[in-house]
């Protein structure tokens, strides 16, 4: 799958990246995983960013792990501005 991000740019999606950012964010370990291996079986060939950001967000409310996704969005509004 690849990834358009905000700015057009495509690249490779990294399920890494998903785990790394779930976790700064305080959801556990396990928990990021799962989310980023659910997001490499999905069947879209593309996937923009925004729409992964808000995937994982929901998935981490679902799995219990909602202080992660509010730390997350803080984190955005603070700093990215989205």
């Amino acid at each position: 799958m690849k990834v358009t991000k905000r700015d057009g740019k495509t690249e490779v999606f990294m399920p890494e990246k998903v785990v790394v950012s779930a976790v700064k964010a305080g959801a556990p370990y396990e928990t990021a995983r799962d989310i980023a291996s659910s997001l490499s079986k999905r069947s879209e060939s593309t996937m923009k960013s925004t729409d992964i950001r808000k995937y994982v967000l929901s998935e981490l409310r679902t799995r219990k792990a909602a202080k992660a996704a509010d730390a997350w969005e803080t984190y955005d509004r603070t700093h990215k501005k989205a």
